[in-house]
């Protein structure tokens, strides 16, 4: 299987790297985890080819995982011309906050009738789905109010096994969501700082040997890990790197 990091920063653009989103492909598995604001510009510098997407995994709903929804949608009506069906899988909530972010984006879009089918598929944590061919398990991640709509998530398609944290700080959850992986992407928005709703790298790196993931690349970095790469004994992801697995 292959996966690129299409855009692998934070919020604010630290670095000057793009929102999140990372594109998974195998042999038949085609597929999105997040599609933050700046992912269709991530997309095409990629020459991926959108309408072999088959789904598009959604941790939480802030604009840099999720905001690039409008575009990736009214790129494959009016430009793409997409036929193929599309699944967009989500936390609690996604129907509406579906509309809400189409509306933000392009008012009056949300009531423009798609020449594609597209399935809007809610899960709630610790539920297990099948979509596209992929397995996926949800796990409650801990970035907003307790119990928000924040995941965590642990994919399993043609025989290997990835993990992404997602935004959250540090929960027991994600020893479960990583465990024995192929690939481990694990947020490290800070080195040692601690903050709410957001990882370091310290407590990430105390839990590693829990987990056993055969491969761990740190993504989501601020200024004050990005300032640091050179001294990390970690792998680090970068907008357009691609791991093979």
């Amino acid at each position: 299987m292959r996966f690129t990091f299409v855009g692998c920063g934070d919020a604010f653009g630290s670095g000057g790297r793009l929102h999140t989103c990372f594109h998974v492909t195998g042999e038949h598995a085609n597929f999105l985890i997040d599609c933050g604001a700046s992912s269709l510009i991530g997309l095409k510098a990629n020459r991926i080819f959108l309408n072999a997407i088959q789904a598009i995994f959604v941790t939480h709903f802030h604009a840099d995982h999720f905001g690039g929804i409008p575009f990736f949608m009214l790129d494959a009506q009016f430009f793409s011309k997409r036929s193929e069906p599309l699944t967009i899988v989500g936390p609690p909530g996604l129907s509406s906050w579906f509309e809400r972010v189409m509306e933000t984006a392009f008012p009056g879009s949300s009531k423009t009738v798609p020449t594609f089918s597209v399935s809007l598929v809610e899960i709630s944590a610790d539920e297990q789905r099948t979509v596209a061919g992929v397995n996926v398990q949800s796990f409650q991640a801990k970035h907003g109010d307790p119990g928000g709509l924040c995941f965590s998530y642990r994919f399993e398609a043609e025989g290997k096994i990835i993990a992404y944290t997602g935004d959250t700080e540090w929960t027991d959850e994600l020893i479960s969501a990583a465990k024995d992986a192929d690939l481990f992407v694990a947020e490290a928005y800070f080195f040692e700082k601690k903050v709410k709703m957001h990882l370091d790298l310290q407590s990430l790196a105390a839990r590693l040997p829990q987990m056993n993931a055969k491969r761990v690349v740190l993504t989501h970095m601020s200024d004050d890990m990005l300032g640091r790469l050179k001294e990390l004994s970690y792998e680090t992801a970068y907008d357009g790197m691609i791991i093979t697995l």
